[in-house]
């Protein structure tokens, strides 16, 4: 049995831009909006989040309804579920990626 826990916490995501690079590139960010549940095991937190996210990607449903997708580039971003080990951090990625 597993001794940590596992957060479902929601983001907004959105595309940063990185750079000019090879036509221009772009990375996955987001900004934690809510914590939505605690799990004791890791396979319970990604059932719920990934079922989670299918109604998010739906767009039809809750706070993204009428959303564009973040590739979009009218997207003003959306919101994902993801599931972190004990501690779910204000945002990511931590570091800004770089181009190499």
């Amino acid at each position: 049995m597993e001794n940590k826990n596992w957060i479902v916490a929601v983001y907004m995501a959105e595309l940063g831009y990185g750079g000019p690079e090879e036509g221009g590139w772009w990375y996955d960010c987001g900004t934690l909006a809510r914590i939505v549940r605690v799990f004791r095991s890791s396979a319970r937190a990604y059932k719920f989040a990934n079922r989670m996210n299918r109604k998010l990607e739906a767009r039809n449903w809750g706070p993204n309804e009428g959303k564009r997708e973040k590739s979009s580039v009218l997207s003003e971003g959306v919101y994902e579920a993801h599931v972190y080990e004990d501690f779910a951090p204000q945002g990511y990625p931590s570091v800004r990626p770089r181009y190499e």
